[in-house]
């Protein structure tokens, strides 16, 4: 990435919906550690820590993903600002 190339950062939806699941996740499974287990009403399993569990994993997919890959915004020309605003006028 060349040094005048701005990223999106926090900005990136990834890392908004990446934190967001991730928070979730967190909630839920301590809710499957420390809550109440009703596991007659899911057929035996702890649905609150797989579900946390898998959101915890998705949400750092997302995080990751926005890491490794950030979107680049485009360096905006002053040429280009002066004839938009020509135009407009």
């Amino acid at each position: 990435m060349a040094q005048n190339q701005h990223t999106a950062g926090a900005f990136d939806i990834r890392n908004i919906i990446g934190g967001l699941i991730g928070v979730y996740g967190v909630i839920l499974t301590l809710m499957g550690l420390f809550g109440d287990k009703e596991l007659d009403k899911t057929g035996d399993v702890n649905a609150n820590l797989w579900a946390g569990i898998v959101m915890l994993v998705m949400g750092a997919a997302f995080l990751i993903w926005a890491r490794v890959r950030p979107v680049v915004v485009p360096e905006r020309d002053a040429s280009t600002e002066d004839a938009t605003q020509d135009d407009a006028g």
